[in-house]
């Protein structure tokens, strides 16, 4: 079922001034930075508030499963409500749930304000690209969606960089809590900014939020992620059995309530139409496997750098930091690629990625336990830099072929997947990796799960082929 709004009046929408497009961008920066800056505290954290590595897992994907899951409705909202009404809701309601993750008691309570912080970012996240294309027109534009591609990049360096230093510093004792905790002065900051600078817009004809949709795809992806994290870890117990039955009956009921929505006429909220678009389809295909092993492969590395390798979190920090800085740099040249080489940009950077986890396997096999940063860098340089090309362009290269009209759907569909695989990642390749460690040790672990990563992105490079490209 859909919540029908009245077409609202037509809005009056002034510029973006330059300190509006700051505050935007620094609404779009801190849910990237706080995903990186949170794994490289995760050894730290296991040992204040003594997780196990499955609750560790949790840690890291509650925020993305909740972001996932909201990531459209939140759209949808700040279209029918106001963009920077939402922006500010949703700023606000990060901050206080930063300050919730930072003053935690135990981890449970932890990976519960995870998920409110990741529902928070799911609300403030899709008003900064809206705003932007509502008030911004011509080279203003290109200059603003230029920095805001800029900024994910940016945004992967700062939070490993400032992670690692903040909980290296242990300001008075109080260990990772103040990767969280500084979220809040700077969210203050950004909700004066955001009533001083921010133009307010709406959509002239919102579509309506898809509740029983939404509730559908929670339960779908809940059933299967929380068994997979837990589970073994827990014995699997029936309650992980039962979820894990639950699942594809979730999977069809959410697969027919959409399609009934979208032939009422109707926008559900991942419209069947669109997912069986051909770039759409073979956008996924690809995205799903390149997505999970992302997510997969920074859980893993973080734990190995620091519990198998003893870094500490300024030390992993440094030692991630060749991999964001090539991330960042293919980031903001790729589109020069794909103008000369179209979809052949996204095969070449998941050769390259496959050649930097290579390296890292061969690295960890020949050099452990004596391995220091500058031995890591050239894998991790080339992991960042396919990364870049191939993340990048791969979005670029499916969204290009979705009607103007329904832009915004198509780029909901493709970030909640991205979400949504990430979170996968870590429940499968993830949980694999923590299963392994007590049996064969961190080192082999370690091998065995990037190495599967590695014949995903193999398989990545064979599907990209199939995509469409972006020049015809």
């Amino acid at each position: 079922m859909t919540l029908t709004q009245a077409a609202p009046t037509r809005v009056v929408r002034p510029g973006l001034s330059t300190a509006g497009l700051v505050t935007v961008l620094l609404g779009a920066a801190l849910p990237i930075i706080d995903f990186f800056i949170v794994n490289v505290a995760l050894p730290t954290i296991n040992a204040d508030l003594h997780a196990s590595t499955a609750t560790l897992e949790l840690v890291v994907a509650a925020y993305g499963i909740s972001y996932a899951l909201l990531l459209v409705v939140g759209g949808r909202l700040g279209d029918a409500y106001g963009r920077r009404r939402l922006f500010f809701i949703g700023l606000m309601a990060f901050t206080l749930t930063s300050l919730l993750c930072g003053i935690a008691p135990s981890v449970d309570m932890l990976v519960l304000a995870r998920a409110l912080q990741g529902a928070a970012s799911a609300l403030m996240l899709p008003q900064v690209l809206s705003i932007i294309q509502a008030s911004t027109s011509g080279e203003s534009r290109s200059k603003a969606l230029g920095l805001y591609g800029a900024m994910g990049g940016i945004s992967t360096v700062v939070g490993q960089l400032v992670g690692g230093l903040l909980v290296s510093a242990d300001l008075w004792g109080t260990g990772w809590r103040p990767i969280f905790l500084v979220n809040v002065p700077i969210g203050l900051v950004g909700l004066w900014l955001a009533r001083q600078t921010l133009p307010e817009s709406r959509s002239e004809n919102p579509h309506g939020v898809d509740r029983l949709g939404t509730v559908l795809l929670g339960v779908s992806i809940l059933s299967l992620l929380v068994p997979l994290m837990e589970g073994r870890a827990l014995g699997w117990p029936v309650w992980s059995i039962v979820l894990l039955a639950v699942f594809p009956f979730a999977v069809w009921g959410f697969v027919v309530v959409e399609r009934r929505i979208e032939r009422s006429g109707a926008m559900p909220l991942l419209p069947p139409s669109v997912l069986r678009m051909p770039s759409m389809r073979r956008g996924l295909l690809v995205g799903v496997p390149f997505f999970a092993g992302f997510g997969a492969f920074m859980f893993v590395v973080a734990v190995t750098l620091q519990e198998g390798l003893h870094f500490g979190p300024l030390k992993s920090g440094l030692a991630l930091t060749p991999m964001a800085v090539g991330f960042f740099t293919m980031s903001l040249v790729s589109s020069r690629f794909v103008t000369r080489y179209g979809q052949r940009v996204v095969v070449a950077g998941a050769a390259i990625q496959l050649l930097g986890l290579l390296v890292l396997v061969g690295t960890v096999a020949m050099a452990w336990p004596s391995i220091t940063v500058l031995d890591l860098a050239p894998g991790m340089l080339l992991a960042g830099v396919g990364q870049g090309l191939a993340m990048t362009t791969l979005f670029r290269i499916v969204l290009s072929r979705v009607p103007t009209e329904i832009a915004g759907v198509g780029s909901g569909v493709m970030t909640t997947t991205q979400q949504a695989s990430l979170a996968l990642g870590i429940a499968t390749l993830g949980s694999l990796f923590a299963s392994l460690i007590g049996s064969i040790g961190v080192r082999d672990a370690f091998m065995t799960v990037i190495g599967l990563q590695a014949a995903l992105t193999a398989g990545v490079m064979w599907f990209a082929r199939r995509l469409p490209d972006p020049r015809g």
